[in-house]
């Protein structure tokens, strides 16, 4: 039997073929299901950090409702506003197909900017409950000693680390944590915040208990191309459970590191009940470390040491060590609270 295509039929698989094609061609296809997620920052600079997502979208125009207009391929846009004040802003995002179908959605966001701190560069005066300031801030995860023997497993957990009532509160805690006797946070502003030179101040309360080990410090920002101790470490304050009220600052490079590290000791009052403020002052000339304004660490700094370039900051609590020495068998949980860190130039 012989079969005969007719006309009629050969135009309709035409045109299912073509309307398949345009199907598949996704520049042809208006985006849809566009989600707009803001983080504000708290610290009075302004900051928003906005991710935009949408199906079928290729680029993503940003008006962030002062009269400036941006356009990201990735939909993720860091932008920075600088009105004196608290304002509101109604932010809206065009997402587009590689053939210009767009879909929009607008916004309202209210952003806090203060600059009347004289002198202040960076800060995070931890104001807004919930995890720390993901623009400021990242986290060391995992156990294995980290160096010192430590016993700590670190974690982003709010268990071990949260902002709560205007304080960050990083938590140590006896627990049985992926094969560690205890758990507890490290975050770092690496990647996310750096300086060379200034003066910082860090407002904390330590945590009590014989083996804890908490630590404000910085380290040089090039330690994953030179190492350590070449990179550089301050440490704008240490503080062990068992020599209490005894506040250490010291800085490690090379030659000098570790158990050969140079660094002083002040002993204060309440240093696990009250808050202090220790401060670094750093230059091309000087290192010199105080805490509550009084001076017990310097350092004449130079080319021949590598505290010249940009550093990170770290804030933790360790527990045992080589430092922290041994767990008081006792020992359940305990909290070092920072109200502020904050650098000025």
């Amino acid at each position: 039997m012989k079969y005969i295509i007719r006309p009629t039929a050969i135009l309709f698989c035409f045109f299912i073929f073509i309307g398949c094609k345009k199907a598949d061609n996704g520049g042809n296809t208006t985006p849809t299901n566009l989600v707009i997620i803001t983080d504000i920052s708290s610290d009075g600079s302004g900051t928003v950090a906005f991710t935009a997502t949408a199906d079928n979208a290729v680029s993503y125009d940003y008006e962030f409702g002062n009269g400036e207009v941006r356009t990201v391929v990735s939909g993720i846009v860091t932008y920075i506003y600088t009105l004196e004040g608290s304002h509101t802003y109604p932010v809206t995002v065009t997402a587009k197909s590689s053939s210009g179908l767009k879909i929009k959605k607008t916004v309202d966001i209210t952003v806090t900017v203060n600059t009347s701190i004289p002198g202040l560069f960076w800060s995070d005066e931890f104001n807004a409950n919930g995890a720390p300031d993901p623009l400021k801030w990242g986290y060391d995860i995992g156990g294995g000693g980290w160096g010192n023997q430590e016993l700590q497993y670190y974690t982003n957990r709010p268990e071990n680390v949260i902002v709560e009532g205007g304080v960050l509160k990083i938590k140590a805690i006896r627990e049985s944590y992926s094969g560690s006797e205890y758990t507890s946070a490290r975050i770092l502003s690496l990647n996310k915040f750096a300086f060379m030179y200034g003066k910082v101040e860090v407002k904390a309360k330590l945590p009590a208990g014989v083996g804890t080990w908490p630590a404000i410090w910085a380290m040089g920002s090039d330690i994953g191309t030179v190492g350590w101790p070449a990179c550089g470490e301050i440490d704008i304050m240490e503080h062990r459970g068992s020599e209490l009220n005894k506040i250490f600052g010291t800085i490690h490079y090379p030659g000098h590191s570790g158990g050969n590290a140079v660094g002083s000791t002040k002993t204060i009052a309440n240093a696990t009940t009250e808050f202090h403020i220790y401060t670094l002052d750093w230059s091309a000339s000087y290192i010199k470390i105080y805490v509550d304004e009084q001076l017990y660490h310097s350092v004449d700094n130079s080319n021949a040491i590598p505290f010249n370039h940009d550093f990170f900051f770290i804030m933790n609590v360790a527990m045992g060590g080589t430092f922290g020495g041994d767990v008081d068998p006792a020992f359940t949980n305990a909290t070092m609270e920072v109200d502020y860190i904050r650098v000025y130039k």
